[in-house]
């Protein structure tokens, strides 16, 4: 993993949600940072509802990451696009999240409780 990114447990109990509905809350979330954004939160895929979720046919390439699966969230008020993502085969060095999924800021709420 370059030097420049940090994946370590993010601290606390964390809860996201979207439209109305609690997609999922977990106290082993993995917080990835970089110097240059903002640190995105990954939810294991285990603590996230998953029914919400449906697979977009969107992808793109991390240089870093690797390729990028996108998901829709399925809510009450139409779907929200590709406001999630995992890394289901990530890049050596980003292997710890494979099997999470990190909601994107602004298309959803991700609150720290």
């Amino acid at each position: 993993m370059p030097e420049r990114f940090n994946i370590r447990p993010a601290d606390g109990v964390w809860v996201v949600r979207a439209g109305g509905a609690v997609l999922g809350e977990t106290a082993h979330a993995l917080e990835l940072t970089e110097p240059d954004g903002q640190p995105m939160i990954y939810f294991p895929q285990e603590d996230v509802a998953m029914a919400f979720l449906d697979t977009s046919d969107d992808r793109s390439d991390c240089l870093y990451r690797g390729t990028t699966q996108h998901y829709h969230i399925i809510a009450k008020s139409g779907p929200i696009r590709n406001a999630a993502q995992s890394y289901p085969d990530p890049r050596p060095g980003f292997e710890r999240i494979r099997d999470h999924i990190a909601f994107l800021p602004g298309l959803v709420t991700l609150e720290r409780v």
